[in-house]
């Protein structure tokens, strides 16, 4: 029996762009407050976490500025494409996000949502912002290992 990555096959929106401009410290699971028809579209992959981040407001944790688009069978139940979220943390992990905001350069990005056991969960991480040049050498470094990985392949 094979053993399956964490949550890699249902993964149903992923933020590429943050690891490019971000360096990711830290990351938590948390579970998303949805609701009407939201989970509906969230099955169908019509999120976008693109611009999307959290914040820590009042002890509890906000995902703020990510689209989730209105079910197309759904009717008065469709809200806001962009209204703020909730998400469902430990007191100690938001205490931990609390804490770790507070520093210069450094944000909570959501990276992914995925279905676990049928309920919608967010990979969110505690980034802190990438130079230019930070981000140069990310790529040349994963070109020197792609050029590595073929030259073992090929011998």
């Amino acid at each position: 029996m094979v053993k399956k990555a964490k949550s890699a096959d249902n993964v149903l929106a992923q933020n590429k762009k943050a690891r490019h401009d971000y360096s990711i410290l830290e990351t938590y699971e948390a579970g998303l407050v949805l609701t009407g028809t939201e989970i509906k579209s969230v099955r169908n992959a019509r999120i976008n976490l693109k611009d999307g981040f959290a914040r820590v407001r009042n002890g509890e944790v906000w995902l703020e500025n990510v689209h989730i688009s209105p079910y197309e069978q759904g009717n008065q139940f469709n809200v806001d494409p962009l209204r703020n979220r909730k998400l469902l943390l430990r007191k100690k992990e938001i205490k931990k996000l609390s804490e770790a905001t507070q520093g210069t350069g450094v944000t909570l990005v959501p990276l992914r949502v995925y279905l676990k056991h049928g309920f919608a969960k967010l990979l969110l991480g505690v980034a802190k912002g990438k130079h230019n040049y930070d981000k140069r050498e990310t790529l040349k470094r994963r070109d020197q290992d792609r050029e590595l990985q073929r030259e073992m392949k090929n011998r």
